[in-house]
Protein backbone atom coordinates (compact mmCIF):
# COMPACT_ATOMS: atom_id res chain seq x y z
CA UNK A 1 0.00 0.00 0.00
CA UNK A 2 1.36 3.32 -1.12
CA UNK A 3 2.19 5.58 2.12
CA UNK A 4 4.16 8.63 0.49
CA UNK A 5 4.96 10.59 -2.80
CA UNK A 6 8.36 11.35 -3.28
CA UNK A 7 10.13 13.60 -5.14
CA UNK A 8 13.65 13.71 -6.74
CA UNK A 9 14.73 15.87 -4.33
CA UNK A 10 13.60 13.77 -1.19
CA UNK A 11 16.02 11.46 -1.84
CA UNK A 12 19.06 12.87 -3.81
CA UNK A 13 19.44 15.76 -1.46
CA UNK A 14 19.58 13.41 1.68
CA UNK A 15 22.11 11.30 0.24
CA UNK A 16 24.24 14.18 -0.85
CA UNK A 17 24.12 15.18 2.81
CA UNK A 18 24.51 11.43 4.13
CA UNK A 19 26.32 9.44 1.64
CA UNK A 20 25.56 5.70 2.11
CA UNK A 21 29.13 4.75 2.66
CA UNK A 22 28.82 6.53 6.29
CA UNK A 23 25.02 6.64 7.07
CA UNK A 24 24.74 2.78 5.90
CA UNK A 25 22.06 1.97 7.91
CA UNK A 26 20.09 4.79 7.14
CA UNK A 27 20.47 3.60 3.84
CA UNK A 28 19.47 0.34 3.85
CA UNK A 29 16.35 1.07 5.92
CA UNK A 30 15.38 3.38 2.92
CA UNK A 31 16.12 1.07 0.43
CA UNK A 32 13.80 -1.53 2.07
CA UNK A 33 10.91 1.58 1.85
CA UNK A 34 11.80 1.53 -1.54
CA UNK A 35 11.13 -2.12 -2.46
CA UNK A 36 8.64 -2.18 -0.42
CA UNK A 37 5.77 -0.37 -2.69
CA UNK A 38 5.26 1.89 0.06
CA UNK A 39 6.48 5.12 -1.90
CA UNK A 40 4.87 6.50 -4.84
CA UNK A 41 6.40 8.50 -8.14
CA UNK A 42 5.50 9.26 -11.77
CA UNK A 43 7.23 8.83 -14.90
CA UNK A 44 8.62 12.05 -14.84
CA UNK A 45 9.88 11.62 -11.23
CA UNK A 46 11.28 7.96 -12.13
CA UNK A 47 13.28 9.04 -14.97
CA UNK A 48 14.92 11.74 -12.38
CA UNK A 49 16.01 9.29 -9.95
CA UNK A 50 16.79 6.71 -12.12
CA UNK A 51 20.18 8.94 -12.29
CA UNK A 52 20.94 8.77 -8.37
CA UNK A 53 24.05 6.99 -8.23
CA UNK A 54 25.07 3.95 -5.63
CA UNK A 55 23.45 1.26 -4.11
CA UNK A 56 20.48 3.40 -3.57
CA UNK A 57 20.11 4.46 -7.40
CA UNK A 58 20.51 0.63 -8.14
CA UNK A 59 17.93 -0.05 -5.54
CA UNK A 60 15.59 2.25 -7.33
CA UNK A 61 15.96 0.70 -10.90
CA UNK A 62 15.47 -2.44 -9.21
CA UNK A 63 11.90 -1.20 -7.85
CA UNK A 64 10.83 0.34 -10.65
CA UNK A 65 7.13 -1.82 -11.04
CA UNK A 66 7.06 -0.81 -7.21
CA UNK A 67 7.80 2.79 -6.96
CA UNK A 68 6.01 4.06 -10.59
CA UNK A 69 2.39 4.26 -10.72
CA UNK A 70 1.59 4.79 -14.83
CA UNK A 71 -1.19 6.28 -16.75
CA UNK A 72 -3.60 3.62 -17.99
CA UNK A 73 -1.91 0.40 -15.71
CA UNK A 74 -2.90 -0.87 -12.42
CA UNK A 75 -6.10 -0.44 -10.02
CA UNK A 76 -5.32 3.32 -9.53
CA UNK A 77 -7.59 6.19 -10.06
CA UNK A 78 -5.12 7.71 -12.95
CA UNK A 79 -8.07 9.65 -14.55
CA UNK A 80 -8.47 11.78 -11.57
CA UNK A 81 -4.61 12.09 -11.73
CA UNK A 82 -4.50 13.18 -15.25
CA UNK A 83 -7.52 15.61 -14.93
CA UNK A 84 -5.03 17.34 -11.42
CA UNK A 85 -2.34 17.64 -13.37
CA UNK A 86 -3.82 19.01 -16.57
CA UNK A 87 -5.67 21.55 -14.27
CA UNK A 88 -2.51 22.64 -11.56
CA UNK A 89 -0.25 22.97 -14.78
CA UNK A 90 -3.22 25.46 -16.19
CA UNK A 91 -3.71 26.74 -13.05
CA UNK A 92 0.07 27.52 -12.12
CA UNK A 93 1.41 28.18 -15.30
CA UNK A 94 2.20 31.63 -14.68
CA UNK A 95 4.91 29.53 -12.02
CA UNK A 96 5.93 26.58 -14.38
CA UNK A 97 9.96 27.22 -15.12
CA UNK A 98 9.26 25.60 -18.48
CA UNK A 99 6.51 28.74 -19.44
CA UNK A 100 8.51 31.44 -18.26
CA UNK A 101 11.72 30.43 -18.41
CA UNK A 102 12.63 31.52 -14.70
CA UNK A 103 14.84 29.20 -12.60
CA UNK A 104 14.18 28.53 -8.61
CA UNK A 105 10.24 27.70 -9.58
CA UNK A 106 8.62 24.41 -9.94
CA UNK A 107 8.72 22.72 -13.16
CA UNK A 108 5.72 20.46 -15.00
CA UNK A 109 7.78 17.04 -12.61
CA UNK A 110 7.15 18.77 -10.08
CA UNK A 111 3.63 19.38 -10.63
CA UNK A 112 3.27 15.71 -12.20
CA UNK A 113 4.05 14.20 -8.63
CA UNK A 114 2.01 17.06 -6.52
CA UNK A 115 -1.01 15.99 -8.72
CA UNK A 116 -0.45 12.28 -7.81
CA UNK A 117 -0.15 13.10 -3.85
CA UNK A 118 -3.32 14.93 -4.53
CA UNK A 119 -5.06 12.32 -5.69
CA UNK A 120 -3.51 9.36 -3.37
CA UNK A 121 -4.31 11.71 -0.85
CA UNK A 122 -0.46 11.17 0.19
CA UNK A 123 1.98 13.34 1.80
CA UNK A 124 4.97 14.08 -0.87
CA UNK A 125 8.30 14.41 0.34
CA UNK A 126 11.00 16.62 -0.85
CA UNK A 127 13.72 18.67 0.27
CA UNK A 128 12.20 22.05 -1.65
CA UNK A 129 12.33 25.35 0.65
CA UNK A 130 8.90 27.54 -0.26
CA UNK A 131 9.08 31.15 -1.33
CA UNK A 132 6.05 31.80 1.69
CA UNK A 133 5.73 34.96 -0.56
CA UNK A 134 2.81 35.81 -2.49
CA UNK A 135 4.19 38.36 -4.59
CA UNK A 136 7.33 36.56 -5.68
CA UNK A 137 7.05 34.96 -9.34
CA UNK A 138 8.47 32.11 -8.29
CA UNK A 139 6.57 28.58 -6.39
CA UNK A 140 8.21 25.52 -5.18
CA UNK A 141 6.73 22.35 -4.28
CA UNK A 142 5.94 22.94 -0.66
CA UNK A 143 3.99 26.41 -1.75
CA UNK A 144 2.16 24.85 -4.12
CA UNK A 145 0.92 21.71 -1.42
CA UNK A 146 0.21 24.36 0.45
CA UNK A 147 -2.52 25.95 -1.72
CA UNK A 148 -3.17 22.50 -2.67
CA UNK A 149 -3.85 20.65 0.52
CA UNK A 150 -0.94 18.09 0.54
CA UNK A 151 0.50 17.96 3.58
CA UNK A 152 4.34 18.12 2.47
CA UNK A 153 7.19 16.66 4.19
CA UNK A 154 10.90 16.90 4.29
CA UNK A 155 13.66 13.66 4.72
CA UNK A 156 13.31 14.02 8.16
CA UNK A 157 9.49 14.66 9.02
CA UNK A 158 9.54 11.30 6.76
CA UNK A 159 11.91 9.36 8.98
CA UNK A 160 10.04 10.40 12.13
CA UNK A 161 6.54 9.40 10.53
CA UNK A 162 8.28 6.56 9.70
CA UNK A 163 9.86 5.71 13.02
CA UNK A 164 12.81 4.95 11.05
CA UNK A 165 15.76 5.51 13.80
CA UNK A 166 19.84 4.88 12.51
Amino acid sequence: MKKHCFDTSGISNPLETMPEDIHESAWTKIKEKISSGEIAVTREIYDEMIHIVGTVGQCIKDAESELLLEVGEGDWDYNTYTAETVRMQETYADFIAENTGRAGTVGLNDISIIALAKTLKLPLVSMEVAVNNDTSRKRRIPDICKIEGVKHMTFSEYCRAENLKF
